[in-house]
Protein backbone atom coordinates (compact mmCIF):
# COMPACT_ATOMS: atom_id res chain seq x y z
CA UNK A 1 0.00 0.00 0.00
CA UNK A 2 2.86 2.09 0.68
CA UNK A 3 4.22 2.21 -2.53
CA UNK A 4 0.87 2.99 -4.08
CA UNK A 5 0.94 5.78 -2.02
CA UNK A 6 4.43 7.01 -2.76
CA UNK A 7 3.94 6.17 -6.64
CA UNK A 8 0.62 8.27 -6.63
CA UNK A 9 1.92 11.53 -5.02
CA UNK A 10 5.09 10.98 -7.25
CA UNK A 11 2.77 10.79 -10.09
CA UNK A 12 0.66 13.98 -8.74
CA UNK A 13 3.39 15.99 -7.93
CA UNK A 14 5.45 15.73 -11.00
CA UNK A 15 2.13 16.77 -12.69
CA UNK A 16 1.98 20.04 -10.53
CA UNK A 17 5.23 20.88 -11.96
CA UNK A 18 4.83 20.36 -15.46
CA UNK A 19 0.91 22.35 -14.71
CA UNK A 20 2.84 25.45 -13.53
CA UNK A 21 5.41 25.54 -16.98
CA UNK A 22 2.19 25.19 -18.95
CA UNK A 23 0.16 27.56 -17.59
CA UNK A 24 2.58 30.40 -17.80
CA UNK A 25 3.39 28.97 -21.66
CA UNK A 26 -0.34 29.30 -22.27
CA UNK A 27 0.08 33.24 -20.30
CA UNK A 28 3.12 33.70 -22.98
CA UNK A 29 1.26 32.93 -25.64
CA UNK A 30 -1.85 34.43 -25.22
CA UNK A 31 -0.31 37.57 -24.50
CA UNK A 32 2.71 37.98 -27.18
CA UNK A 33 2.33 38.27 -31.07
CA UNK A 34 1.60 34.36 -31.38
CA UNK A 35 -1.85 34.73 -29.45
CA UNK A 36 -3.41 34.59 -33.25
CA UNK A 37 -2.18 31.32 -33.84
CA UNK A 38 -2.97 30.36 -29.99
CA UNK A 39 -6.37 31.12 -30.75
CA UNK A 40 -6.43 29.22 -33.62
CA UNK A 41 -4.70 26.23 -32.19
CA UNK A 42 -7.91 26.16 -29.49
CA UNK A 43 -10.37 26.50 -31.69
CA UNK A 44 -9.70 23.76 -34.39
CA UNK A 45 -12.23 21.60 -35.62
CA UNK A 46 -12.61 17.81 -34.61
CA UNK A 47 -15.35 15.80 -36.11
CA UNK A 48 -16.40 12.34 -36.24
CA UNK A 49 -18.99 11.01 -38.07
CA UNK A 50 -20.39 7.13 -37.65
CA UNK A 51 -23.22 6.70 -39.36
CA UNK A 52 -26.22 9.14 -38.26
CA UNK A 53 -23.99 10.35 -35.24
CA UNK A 54 -22.23 13.22 -36.05
CA UNK A 55 -20.10 14.63 -33.32
CA UNK A 56 -18.71 18.38 -34.57
CA UNK A 57 -16.37 20.21 -31.99
CA UNK A 58 -13.56 22.30 -31.61
CA UNK A 59 -10.04 20.96 -29.48
CA UNK A 60 -10.81 22.98 -27.21
CA UNK A 61 -14.47 21.82 -26.47
CA UNK A 62 -12.79 17.92 -27.58
CA UNK A 63 -10.55 18.32 -24.10
CA UNK A 64 -13.65 20.02 -22.09
CA UNK A 65 -16.02 17.22 -22.90
CA UNK A 66 -13.61 14.63 -23.92
CA UNK A 67 -10.46 14.06 -22.25
CA UNK A 68 -12.11 15.69 -18.98
CA UNK A 69 -14.01 12.59 -18.94
CA UNK A 70 -10.69 10.35 -18.91
CA UNK A 71 -9.75 12.08 -15.84
CA UNK A 72 -13.23 11.85 -13.92
CA UNK A 73 -12.94 8.38 -15.07
CA UNK A 74 -9.45 8.16 -13.20
CA UNK A 75 -10.89 10.41 -10.06
CA UNK A 76 -14.05 7.77 -9.82
CA UNK A 77 -11.54 4.92 -9.81
CA UNK A 78 -9.58 6.42 -7.03
CA UNK A 79 -12.78 7.41 -4.86
CA UNK A 80 -13.95 3.43 -5.37
CA UNK A 81 -10.59 2.23 -3.94
CA UNK A 82 -10.38 4.86 -1.12
CA UNK A 83 -13.67 4.00 -0.29
CA UNK A 84 -13.47 0.54 -0.12
CA UNK A 85 -9.85 0.13 1.19
CA UNK A 86 -7.93 3.03 1.19
CA UNK A 87 -8.12 6.07 3.45
CA UNK A 88 -11.82 6.67 3.55
CA UNK A 89 -12.31 2.76 4.10
CA UNK A 90 -12.74 3.53 7.87
CA UNK A 91 -15.35 6.30 9.62
CA UNK A 92 -12.15 6.97 12.05
CA UNK A 93 -9.92 7.99 8.48
CA UNK A 94 -12.28 9.67 7.25
CA UNK A 95 -13.48 12.03 9.79
CA UNK A 96 -10.85 14.80 9.37
CA UNK A 97 -10.32 14.78 5.47
CA UNK A 98 -14.37 14.53 5.38
CA UNK A 99 -15.01 17.30 7.56
CA UNK A 100 -12.70 19.77 6.09
CA UNK A 101 -13.33 19.48 2.59
CA UNK A 102 -16.90 20.15 3.65
CA UNK A 103 -15.40 23.16 5.38
CA UNK A 104 -13.49 23.88 1.84
CA UNK A 105 -16.53 23.95 0.04
CA UNK A 106 -19.07 25.43 1.86
CA UNK A 107 -17.54 28.38 3.35
CA UNK A 108 -15.59 29.25 -0.24
CA UNK A 109 -19.69 29.22 -2.04
CA UNK A 110 -20.65 31.39 0.92
CA UNK A 111 -17.75 33.92 0.09
CA UNK A 112 -18.72 34.52 -3.54
CA UNK A 113 -22.51 34.62 -2.76
CA UNK A 114 -21.64 37.22 -0.55
CA UNK A 115 -19.76 39.44 -3.43
CA UNK A 116 -22.18 38.36 -5.98
CA UNK A 117 -25.79 37.91 -4.10
CA UNK A 118 -26.53 41.63 -5.46
CA UNK A 119 -24.97 41.39 -8.87
CA UNK A 120 -26.77 42.87 -11.50
CA UNK A 121 -26.14 39.48 -13.87
CA UNK A 122 -28.19 36.67 -12.72
CA UNK A 123 -25.67 34.22 -14.50
CA UNK A 124 -23.22 35.80 -12.08
CA UNK A 125 -24.17 33.74 -9.08
CA UNK A 126 -23.94 30.78 -11.15
CA UNK A 127 -20.52 30.80 -10.93
CA UNK A 128 -20.48 29.82 -6.65
CA UNK A 129 -19.16 26.43 -7.51
CA UNK A 130 -15.94 28.06 -9.02
CA UNK A 131 -13.55 28.16 -6.05
CA UNK A 132 -15.17 25.27 -4.12
CA UNK A 133 -12.46 23.32 -5.76
CA UNK A 134 -8.66 21.81 -4.85
CA UNK A 135 -6.11 20.91 -7.34
CA UNK A 136 -4.74 17.87 -5.84
CA UNK A 137 -1.57 17.75 -8.83
CA UNK A 138 -0.87 21.32 -8.08
CA UNK A 139 -1.35 20.92 -4.55
CA UNK A 140 1.27 18.08 -4.28
CA UNK A 141 3.50 19.77 -6.49
CA UNK A 142 3.79 22.49 -4.02
CA UNK A 143 4.45 19.83 -1.36
CA UNK A 144 6.95 17.80 -3.01
CA UNK A 145 8.91 21.05 -3.52
CA UNK A 146 9.16 20.90 0.58
CA UNK A 147 10.61 17.46 0.76
CA UNK A 148 10.54 16.04 4.58
CA UNK A 149 9.58 19.70 5.64
CA UNK A 150 5.93 18.36 5.99
CA UNK A 151 5.22 14.84 7.05
CA UNK A 152 3.22 12.18 4.93
CA UNK A 153 0.33 12.25 7.11
CA UNK A 154 0.08 16.00 5.95
CA UNK A 155 0.47 14.41 2.75
CA UNK A 156 -2.07 11.79 2.92
CA UNK A 157 -4.74 14.18 4.78
CA UNK A 158 -4.65 16.70 1.44
CA UNK A 159 -5.06 13.63 -1.08
CA UNK A 160 -7.65 12.21 0.92
CA UNK A 161 -9.37 15.61 1.10
CA UNK A 162 -8.67 16.32 -2.13
CA UNK A 163 -10.57 13.08 -3.38
CA UNK A 164 -13.87 14.08 -1.46
CA UNK A 165 -13.23 17.34 -3.05
CA UNK A 166 -13.53 15.61 -6.32
CA UNK A 167 -16.20 13.74 -5.25
CA UNK A 168 -18.08 17.11 -3.86
CA UNK A 169 -17.52 18.70 -7.46
CA UNK A 170 -19.21 15.66 -9.28
CA UNK A 171 -22.12 15.75 -7.28
CA UNK A 172 -21.97 19.43 -7.86
CA UNK A 173 -22.14 19.32 -11.88
CA UNK A 174 -24.39 16.55 -11.53
CA UNK A 175 -26.79 18.46 -9.71
CA UNK A 176 -26.30 22.17 -11.01
CA UNK A 177 -24.96 22.17 -14.54
CA UNK A 178 -26.99 20.44 -16.43
CA UNK A 179 -28.97 21.77 -19.31
CA UNK A 180 -32.12 20.49 -20.75
CA UNK A 181 -32.64 16.87 -21.17
CA UNK A 182 -33.07 14.67 -23.72
CA UNK A 183 -35.31 11.47 -22.62
CA UNK A 184 -34.01 9.48 -25.91
CA UNK A 185 -30.19 9.81 -24.54
CA UNK A 186 -30.94 9.72 -20.93
CA UNK A 187 -32.71 6.01 -21.64
CA UNK A 188 -29.44 4.95 -23.43
CA UNK A 189 -27.54 5.97 -21.12
CA UNK A 190 -29.06 4.18 -18.28
CA UNK A 191 -29.53 0.87 -20.05
CA UNK A 192 -25.82 1.15 -20.98
CA UNK A 193 -24.85 1.67 -17.13
CA UNK A 194 -27.19 -1.33 -16.97
CA UNK A 195 -24.92 -3.44 -19.12
CA UNK A 196 -21.43 -2.42 -17.39
CA UNK A 197 -23.40 -3.38 -14.09
CA UNK A 198 -23.99 -6.50 -15.75
CA UNK A 199 -20.32 -7.09 -16.77
CA UNK A 200 -19.23 -6.49 -13.48
CA UNK A 201 -21.49 -8.85 -11.34
CA UNK A 202 -20.75 -11.54 -14.43
CA UNK A 203 -17.02 -10.89 -13.42
CA UNK A 204 -16.18 -9.71 -16.90
CA UNK A 205 -12.28 -8.81 -16.59
CA UNK A 206 -11.31 -7.74 -20.40
CA UNK A 207 -10.79 -3.96 -20.69
CA UNK A 208 -12.47 -3.33 -23.98
CA UNK A 209 -15.79 -4.63 -22.66
CA UNK A 210 -15.80 -1.45 -20.41
CA UNK A 211 -14.53 0.82 -22.55
CA UNK A 212 -16.64 -0.10 -25.59
CA UNK A 213 -20.10 0.09 -23.65
CA UNK A 214 -17.66 3.44 -21.84
CA UNK A 215 -17.88 5.26 -25.07
CA UNK A 216 -21.58 4.52 -25.69
CA UNK A 217 -22.11 5.33 -22.36
CA UNK A 218 -20.32 8.92 -22.82
CA UNK A 219 -21.89 9.43 -26.44
CA UNK A 220 -25.07 8.97 -24.80
CA UNK A 221 -24.29 11.54 -21.96
CA UNK A 222 -23.33 14.24 -24.00
CA UNK A 223 -26.17 13.66 -25.99
CA UNK A 224 -28.47 14.17 -22.95
CA UNK A 225 -27.97 17.38 -21.48
CA UNK A 226 -26.04 15.96 -18.10
CA UNK A 227 -22.37 17.02 -18.41
CA UNK A 228 -20.42 13.98 -20.51
CA UNK A 229 -17.33 14.17 -17.90
CA UNK A 230 -19.82 11.96 -15.47
CA UNK A 231 -20.08 9.44 -17.72
CA UNK A 232 -16.61 9.02 -17.09
CA UNK A 233 -16.81 8.49 -12.60
CA UNK A 234 -20.22 6.20 -13.85
CA UNK A 235 -17.65 4.02 -15.88
CA UNK A 236 -15.40 3.86 -12.75
CA UNK A 237 -18.20 2.85 -10.38
CA UNK A 238 -18.87 -0.08 -12.30
CA UNK A 239 -14.70 -1.54 -13.05
CA UNK A 240 -14.47 -4.54 -10.74
CA UNK A 241 -11.51 -3.74 -7.47
CA UNK A 242 -11.34 -7.54 -6.97
CA UNK A 243 -11.75 -10.77 -9.58
CA UNK A 244 -10.51 -13.59 -10.91
CA UNK A 245 -8.95 -14.15 -14.43
CA UNK A 246 -7.90 -17.56 -15.46
CA UNK A 247 -7.93 -18.83 -11.79
CA UNK A 248 -5.72 -16.03 -10.49
CA UNK A 249 -7.17 -12.85 -8.22
CA UNK A 250 -6.71 -9.77 -10.76
CA UNK A 251 -7.81 -5.66 -9.82
CA UNK A 252 -8.88 -4.51 -12.64
CA UNK A 253 -9.81 -1.63 -11.27
CA UNK A 254 -5.61 -1.16 -10.07
CA UNK A 255 -4.64 -2.20 -13.28
CA UNK A 256 -6.89 0.57 -15.49
CA UNK A 257 -5.88 3.37 -12.40
CA UNK A 258 -2.44 2.73 -12.89
CA UNK A 259 -2.33 2.83 -16.73
CA UNK A 260 -4.57 6.02 -16.88
CA UNK A 261 -2.94 7.71 -14.59
CA UNK A 262 0.21 9.07 -16.79
CA UNK A 263 -2.16 9.66 -19.60
CA UNK A 264 -3.99 12.13 -16.70
CA UNK A 265 -1.08 13.64 -15.16
CA UNK A 266 1.59 14.11 -18.11
CA UNK A 267 -1.07 14.99 -21.10
CA UNK A 268 -4.61 15.07 -20.14
CA UNK A 269 -4.22 17.74 -17.67
CA UNK A 270 -1.33 19.71 -18.99
CA UNK A 271 -3.35 19.62 -21.79
CA UNK A 272 -6.68 21.11 -20.24
CA UNK A 273 -4.67 23.55 -18.58
CA UNK A 274 -3.19 25.01 -21.23
CA UNK A 275 -5.90 25.59 -23.65
CA UNK A 276 -7.69 26.84 -21.12
CA UNK A 277 -5.33 28.89 -19.01
CA UNK A 278 -4.58 31.37 -21.48
CA UNK A 279 -5.52 34.83 -21.09
CA UNK A 280 -5.15 38.06 -22.15
CA UNK A 281 -4.17 40.22 -19.40
CA UNK A 282 -3.10 42.95 -21.43
CA UNK A 283 -7.30 43.56 -22.38
CA UNK A 284 -8.10 43.44 -18.62
CA UNK A 285 -7.94 46.70 -16.33
CA UNK A 286 -7.79 47.09 -12.64
CA UNK A 287 -11.57 47.92 -12.69
CA UNK A 288 -12.66 44.77 -14.13
CA UNK A 289 -10.68 42.79 -11.63
CA UNK A 290 -12.57 44.60 -8.95
CA UNK A 291 -15.79 43.32 -10.48
CA UNK A 292 -17.87 41.00 -7.93
CA UNK A 293 -17.11 37.68 -9.94
CA UNK A 294 -13.95 38.22 -10.25
CA UNK A 295 -13.40 39.42 -6.23
CA UNK A 296 -15.60 36.23 -5.03
CA UNK A 297 -13.34 34.08 -6.79
CA UNK A 298 -10.19 35.49 -5.60
CA UNK A 299 -11.57 35.60 -1.97
CA UNK A 300 -13.20 32.03 -2.53
CA UNK A 301 -9.97 30.09 -3.24
CA UNK A 302 -7.51 32.19 -1.13
CA UNK A 303 -9.74 33.55 1.97
CA UNK A 304 -12.47 31.00 2.22
CA UNK A 305 -10.82 28.00 0.90
CA UNK A 306 -8.39 28.20 4.05
CA UNK A 307 -10.99 29.57 6.85
CA UNK A 308 -13.44 26.65 5.92
CA UNK A 309 -11.19 23.50 5.76
CA UNK A 310 -8.73 25.10 8.93
CA UNK A 311 -12.07 26.01 10.67
CA UNK A 312 -14.03 22.78 10.12
CA UNK A 313 -10.35 20.76 11.07
CA UNK A 314 -10.43 23.23 14.18
CA UNK A 315 -13.78 22.24 15.79
CA UNK A 316 -13.28 18.49 14.72
CA UNK A 317 -10.21 18.29 16.48
CA UNK A 318 -11.15 20.00 19.19
CA UNK A 319 -14.82 18.58 20.09
CA UNK A 320 -12.01 14.86 19.88
CA UNK A 321 -14.06 13.89 16.42
CA UNK A 322 -10.48 13.49 15.02
CA UNK A 323 -6.83 14.29 15.59
CA UNK A 324 -3.86 16.03 14.12
CA UNK A 325 -2.18 14.19 11.46
CA UNK A 326 0.67 12.44 13.17
CA UNK A 327 3.85 14.33 13.46
CA UNK A 328 2.39 17.51 12.39
CA UNK A 329 1.48 20.73 14.20
CA UNK A 330 -0.86 23.20 13.92
CA UNK A 331 0.76 26.04 11.71
CA UNK A 332 1.68 23.00 9.22
CA UNK A 333 -2.19 22.26 9.03
CA UNK A 334 -2.96 25.24 8.46
CA UNK A 335 -0.17 25.69 5.70
CA UNK A 336 -2.15 22.46 4.19
CA UNK A 337 -5.25 24.51 4.38
CA UNK A 338 -3.65 27.29 2.27
CA UNK A 339 -2.72 24.93 -0.05
CA UNK A 340 -6.46 23.68 -0.89
CA UNK A 341 -6.76 27.65 -2.16
CA UNK A 342 -5.35 26.08 -5.48
CA UNK A 343 -8.42 25.37 -7.72
CA UNK A 344 -6.96 25.99 -11.09
CA UNK A 345 -7.81 22.87 -13.44
CA UNK A 346 -10.89 22.28 -11.41
CA UNK A 347 -12.03 25.30 -10.76
CA UNK A 348 -11.20 26.35 -14.44
CA UNK A 349 -13.85 23.41 -15.63
CA UNK A 350 -16.48 24.43 -13.30
CA UNK A 351 -15.87 27.87 -14.57
CA UNK A 352 -16.25 26.55 -18.16
CA UNK A 353 -19.79 24.71 -16.86
CA UNK A 354 -20.81 27.89 -14.98
CA UNK A 355 -19.66 30.60 -17.87
CA UNK A 356 -20.86 29.24 -20.91
CA UNK A 357 -19.61 32.74 -22.84
CA UNK A 358 -16.06 32.43 -22.14
CA UNK A 359 -16.24 36.12 -22.77
CA UNK A 360 -18.81 37.12 -20.58
CA UNK A 361 -16.48 38.78 -18.17
CA UNK A 362 -14.01 39.37 -20.60
CA UNK A 363 -11.78 36.54 -18.97
CA UNK A 364 -11.54 38.00 -15.81
CA UNK A 365 -12.77 34.91 -13.92
CA UNK A 366 -10.38 32.52 -15.13
CA UNK A 367 -7.32 35.41 -14.13
CA UNK A 368 -9.33 35.56 -10.42
CA UNK A 369 -8.64 31.34 -10.31
CA UNK A 370 -5.34 32.33 -11.54
CA UNK A 371 -4.18 34.93 -9.06
CA UNK A 372 -6.31 33.11 -6.05
CA UNK A 373 -4.94 29.96 -6.85
CA UNK A 374 -0.92 30.95 -7.00
CA UNK A 375 -1.22 33.54 -3.75
CA UNK A 376 -2.69 30.45 -1.79
CA UNK A 377 0.40 28.28 -3.24
CA UNK A 378 3.12 30.90 -2.41
CA UNK A 379 1.51 31.44 1.26
CA UNK A 380 1.14 28.07 1.79
CA UNK A 381 4.42 27.59 0.62
CA UNK A 382 5.80 30.13 2.82
CA UNK A 383 4.11 29.03 6.21
CA UNK A 384 5.09 24.83 5.67
CA UNK A 385 8.54 26.01 5.35
CA UNK A 386 8.53 27.54 8.53
CA UNK A 387 6.25 24.98 10.02
CA UNK A 388 8.65 22.37 10.85
CA UNK A 389 10.09 24.97 13.44
CA UNK A 390 7.05 25.22 15.41
CA UNK A 391 6.29 21.94 18.24
CA UNK A 392 2.96 20.26 18.67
Amino acid sequence: MNNIIDEFIQKESSSGVLLIFVTILALILSNSVLAPAYEAFLHIPVEIRVGDLHLDKSLYHWVNDGLMAVFFLLIGLEVKRELIEGHLSTVKQAVLPGVAAVGGMVVPALVYVAFNSANDNPIAITGWAIPTATDIAFALGILSMLGSRVPVSLKLFLMALAIIDDLGAIAIIALFYTSDLSTLSITVAFGSLAILIALNLFGVTKKAAYFIVGWVLWVSVLKSGVHATLAGVALAFTIPLNSQRDGAHVSLLKELEHDLHYWVAFFILPLFAFVNAGVNVTEISMEQMAGPVPIGIMFGLFVGKQVGVFGFSWVAIKLKLASLPEGSNWLQLYGVSVLTGIGFTMSLFIASLAFVDEQLFQYTDKLAILIGSFASGILGYLLLRAGKKTTV
